[in-house]
């Protein structure tokens, strides 16, 4: 079996999905996850493009022992230096360095002679070997370059002492035979290819980021780039999840595997989903609600009969719980921790004691907590501990048939100061927001509204996602609450509260590979 190395970059390329932005602590909790998972490579960000980013990285490339921590640069040396210094403390620190190089991208946006992009990207890896033991080049719009341009920038590159020379699909324009062709043409035209790691990074424009990566991995590829749920740029990154699982399920004609931990997938991929706020789809390969349920009654009777008439996959092989333990009122702290480290959260024991204080005063009113609830507890008590410029005390909300929605609101700004409101609306949320507007003194524009419960139930969980517009700047949002409309204010005041607290009026510079 060749062994083939996952390189995930949610924490860059995800992250730069639209209305997706978390702040460091998310970063960690997602990192500390994706290590446990197994990946062999971590791109934990772009260090050049933000004081917040270079901090992240910067974090996460000290806390991270089990998986290389690399961060994104363009071929200039601020970048470069820029992300040594982030990254030299790391188990292994590595570089992905790029340029454009097909046609339409020298012609528009670089504006260079392929004389002078070849040169750029050759100075631009022996310098950053001067620092970093592991170089990884990256030929940005690879799949609509000139194949014998394409070869010769490769092979420049790789006697410059580049170690993992990266094919992107940057826009996700080609297909899987198209792909293939290509690593056959470098492996055949390229002659120090051999000193090197291939890799592919595929986006999913015409959905076919997975195809395109295991036709990657037929023609020659060690390595695949990708995001948990797929997660990234316009319709996003190759779903490292359905690749790994192809490679296990079809290692007969692959001859292929990753070292990932199958069974913590799916753990992963809720996370990433509630930190980044980006569901899942009930279709969604491998991860998805209905990816194990069956409703035609002939594919019932024949699962019944013998689960492989129609179950390739079984949930328990990327961690789905058919029999989790269910917590309620009257569970204790020990079987509550022994949960939460079965979840794979690592507390301290004030979080702990504080977390299990809410999960007694909510167990009064709701009967039985599932994985899926306990992780929302988690991820809410994480959120509150994050500075805020603007906390909620007190939410009233009258509502009728025959009347017009009123809300009331007390809130502390960061002067410790109580502010209370009062306004209506067209309905409850919208009052609520109107008087969060008066509360703050400025004009919020809102995006997007989503509502989502954990389980089934009338007494689950409900988690809301917004997307405000708040002084010209875009942020998301995320509330937890038995009531939807405390979470509603939640997550509305979340997203506020990034914009004010977490800088992201900082200028931020954006690449795609």
């Amino acid at each position: 079996m060749q062994k083939i190395n996952v390189f995930d970059t949610t924490l860059r390329d995800g992250e730069q999905s639209a209305g997706v932005n978390l702040n460091s602590q998310e970063k960690m909790t997602i990192a500390k996850q994706l290590e446990r998972l197994g990946v062999n490579i971590m791109e934990a960000g772009f260090p050049a493009s933000s004081r917040g980013d270079f901090q992240s990285v910067q974090d996460i490339a000290r806390t991270i022992k089990n998986s290389s921590v690399t961060g994104l640069a363009r071929s200039v040396k601020a970048d470069i230096d820029a992300a040594w210094e982030a990254l030299k403390d790391g188990a292994e620190p590595r570089l992905h360095v790029f340029i454009a190089t097909s046609d339409i991208h020298l012609k528009y946006k670089l504006r260079q002679t392929p004389a002078q992009v070849v040169e750029t990207a050759v100075q631009s890896v022996k310098y950053a070997k001067k620092f970093f033991p592991i170089v990884q080049w990256s030929a940005e719009d690879a799949t609509r370059t000139d194949l014998p341009f394409l070869a010769h920038i490769v092979e420049k590159v790789i006697a410059s002492g580049a170690s993992v020379i990266n094919i992107p699909d940057t826009v996700g324009y080609t297909t899987p035979k198209e792909y293939g062709e290509i690593f056959c043409y470098l492996k055949e035209n390229v002659k120090n290819i051999d000193k090197v790691i291939l890799s592919a990074h595929c986006h999913d424009d015409l959905g076919m980021a997975t195809a395109n990566s295991l036709s990657a991995i037929e023609h020659g590829a060690n390595q695949i780039e990708g995001t948990i749920n797929g997660i990234g740029e316009r319709a996003g990154n190759a779903s490292l999840e359905e690749v790994a699982v192809a490679l296990h399920i079809r290692g007969d004609y692959y001859q292929a595997k990753t070292t990932l931990s199958l069974q913590e997938i799916k753990r992963t991929s809720d996370l990433v989903s509630n930190l980044t706020g980006m569901i899942i789809p009930g279709n969604k390969a491998v991860v998805g609600r209905n990816a194990f349920a069956h409703e035609s009654g002939i594919h019932q009777d024949g699962v019944l009969k013998e689960k492989t008439t129609y179950e390739i996959i079984t949930p328990e092989l990327v961690g789905v719980k058919t029999n989790s333990m269910i917590l309620g009122k009257h569970s204790g702290r020990h079987a509550f921790r022994d949960r939460l480290e079965q979840l794979g959260f690592k507390l301290s024991e004030e979080e702990t004691n504080h977390i299990f204080k809410q999960f007694k005063e909510l167990s009064e009113k709701k009967k039985e907590f599932t994985d899926e609830d306990l992780i929302s507890l988690v991820l809410e008590e994480k959120l509150a501990n994050g500075e805020a410029a603007y906390e909620l005390l007190s939410l009233q909300v009258n509502y009728g048939t025959a009347q017009i929605p009123t809300a009331t609101v007390t809130l502390k700004n960061r002067a410790q100061q109580e502010v209370q409101e009062a306004a209506t609306g067209a309905g409850s949320v919208e009052a609520i927001y109107n008087t969060l507007e008066r509360c703050i003194g400025s004009s919020i524009k809102l995006l997007d509204y989503r509502i989502q419960s954990n389980s089934s139930g009338r007494d689950a969980l409900a988690q809301v996602y917004v997307k405000v517009n708040f002084n010209g700047l875009e942020s998301s949002g995320r509330g937890m609450a038995q009531d939807v409309l405390e979470a509603s204010a939640k997550a509305y005041l979340n997203a506020i509260n990034r914009i004010v607290v977490l800088n992201y009026g900082t200028e931020k510079i954006e690449a795609t590979v």
